[in-house]
């Protein structure tokens, strides 16, 4: 059964009431789908992007079931781990507003700052936890986090909180919640690390899938600029001439890349400011909040802004670098597709990320719109080989070697984290 408004779905008054001053009318579909399950006290596993509105699938439910059996004890009865600190902020944020007339009270937890406000909070009394596992992880051997009454878990965005390295946190957290409980998984995507660990704390789960990860794309004009990648930073201030491009959000790959791309743009007069995992957490909030406000058009960020980063009206993305990660591109355009709106993603690529246009093409099963650049540049493959206009053919294995047969060495460290 689908619901075409909240007050279908048998939320409690206050959270109706939270819901129209918030000017929420009509459940997204992940939200019609979900709270219906989640009120019955069933756990869910959901697949679901950013920008489909699963964080209200689960903050109202949670706030529902809190508001309805009420304690006089403050101990944390429900816990949220997102992967990232603005994610977790954001989820906070969206407490705050949902449960503005419940009385309710919650606390953000991360790393890369003072730990004492978030244990003075604790102290005080909180119902509901959102964390990042590590500082939470912290505070609960330390002795400050009490997590043996918590009835209720969300996992936000497993898939990224596995590929940040932190599922043994997540598990030894687990270990320390009550076996009775009730248990949510959100993920963008399935891979097999992420099914085993929803097997792992799911009871007989209700699946809900909407938006395939594919599908977002359909609301985006994608466009593609082939271009020298010493051209890219000309060419970039070039576009922005255009106020059409009022709200961008700018990706590299790198976090140093990050850096000097903002820096150009600075002194190109274009006010913008950088967003990456080395940045403190006070410094990323300033550049989140400035961007949201439009003191700076233009926010340039590695892919820790391409998932759990919730502003409205960014009218384009443009992909300064191309992800070497097909998927990731998909999380990236979504920043300028929020709640169905509609927006433009506009890719440079130069020569040697023509295998990468290649994998991101074949995940979305379109191409992109060529708007720079020769179109005859794209990367063709047949078989075994790969063909490169102008350029002689050369067996794909070949790939790694260098002349006269040298080979390159692999990497020591394998992959590299750098958002």
């Amino acid at each position: 059964m689908t619901h075409t408004t909240f007050d279908g779905l048998g939320l409690a008054e206050p959270l109706l009431r939270a819901l129209h001053a918030e000017k929420h009318s009509t459940p997204t579909p992940i939200q019609a789908q979900a709270i219906p399950h989640l009120l019955d006290g069933q756990d869910l596993l959901g697949i679901a992007q950013t920008g489909t509105g699963k964080t209200a699938a689960f903050t109202l439910p949670i706030l529902h079931a809190l508001a309805e059996t009420r304690q006089k004890s403050r101990t944390p009865r429900a816990l949220i781990l997102a992967p990232t600190r603005e994610l977790a902020v954001q989820i906070g944020e969206r407490l705050g507003a949902y449960g503005q007339f419940t009385g309710l009270r919650h606390v953000v937890i991360f790393g890369g700052v003072s730990q004492n406000p978030q244990v003075r909070a604790l102290q005080r009394g909180v119902d509901i936890v959102v964390a990042t596992p590590g500082r939470l992880l912290d505070l609960h051997q330390q002795g400050h986090a009490r997590l043996d009454r918590v009835s209720m878990l969300v996992l936000d965005e497993a898939d990224r909180m596995l590929d940040m390295g932190f599922v043994r946190d997540v598990r030894k957290i687990v270990a320390a919640l009550p076996a009775e409980r009730q248990s949510l998984l959100f993920s963008a995507t399935m891979p097999k690390d992420v099914a085993r660990l929803a097997q792992e704390i799911l009871h007989n789960p209700v699946r809900v899938e909407v938006t395939p990860e594919v599908v977002t794309v359909d609301r985006i004009d994608q466009r593609v600029h082939f271009v020298e990648a010493s051209a890219k930073r000309a060419l970039l201030v070039r576009m922005l001439d255009d106020p059409e491009l009022s709200r961008v959000i700018v990706f590299t790959r790198t976090k140093h890349g990050a850096n000097r791309v903002a820096e150009q743009l600075e002194k190109a007069g274009i006010p913008a400011d950088a967003l990456h995992g080395n940045k403190s957490q006070n410094a990323r909030q300033r550049a989140l909040d400035s961007f949201r406000s439009g003191d700076i058009r233009v926010l340039v960020a590695t892919d820790i802004a391409a998932r759990g980063i919730d502003v409205a009206q960014v009218t384009h993305v443009i992909n300064f670098e191309l992800p070497n990660v097909a998927e990731s591109y998909v999380h990236r355009i979504g920043r300028t597709a929020r709640a169905g709106a509609e927006g433009i993603a506009i890719s440079f690529c130069d020569p040697s990320e023509r295998g990468f246009l290649r994998d991101i093409e074949r995940l979305t099963k379109r191409p992109m719109t060529v708007v720079g650049g020769k179109a005859d540049e794209r990367v063709e493959t047949s078989g075994n080989v790969t063909r490169f206009p102008g350029k002689s053919e050369r067996p794909a294995d070949n790939a790694g070697k260098l002349p006269g047969n040298r080979r390159r060495r692999p990497r020591r460290n394998g992959t590299r984290r750098v958002a």
